[in-house]
């Protein structure tokens, strides 16, 4: 079964489940998206699925209209009232898919979970996601130096936060 998060306009976040992991691999290894993240491997993942989603959960983004899916989130620390969503990955880009996912994400999390804090992280680099996780109230939080040792590099990674008041009061 593909349990229904939520959905919005045009888009609809469900937990992944093992159908999804080839797709779910996909999006992570497209080199495209491969310099913004840190990869999982398979395993990770299937026990991600395979759990019962109360820590730790991967959620698939789908297009109302087509059921295809467009995107994918991993969302840890469930188990706290401050939730971290990761693996941000649109895979279908310039739609403005990746905002209203976030935002149904923010919803789900604050309106229907009672979460008091989420929180991401991205690399310094990533100069669009940074303006779009500001632009939908993300406050920097942190900022990392030489955290990541990617290709032998190391790089720097933001934090960003939002607390549920802030949340509510964009309302």
């Amino acid at each position: 079964m593909n349990e229904v998060l939520i959905e919005g306009r045009r888009l609809r976040l469900r937990r992944a489940n093992v159908t999804d992991l080839n797709y779910i691999m996909t999006l992570q290894f497209t080199p495209e998206n491969l310099k913004f993240i840190v990869p999982f491997n398979r395993e990770y993942h299937h026990a991600i699925i395979a759990s019962d989603g109360s820590e730790k959960l991967d959620v698939i983004v789908e297009e109302l209209d087509s059921g295809s899916s467009v995107g994918y989130f991993m969302l840890r620390k469930m188990d706290s009232p401050c939730v971290e969503f990761t693996h941000v990955i649109i895979g279908r880009k310039g739609l403005g898919y990746g905002r209203e996912a976030l935002n149904l994400l923010l919803k789900w999390a604050f309106e229907m979970k009672d979460f008091h804090r989420v929180w991401i992280d991205c690399k310094d680099y990533n100069k669009i996601v940074l303006h779009l996780y500001e632009s939908l109230g993300f406050v920097r939080e942190g900022f990392l130096r030489e955290y990541l040792l990617t290709n032998g590099v190391y790089e720097n990674l933001i934090v960003l936060g939002m607390l549920d008041r802030e949340y509510f009061s964009t309302d």
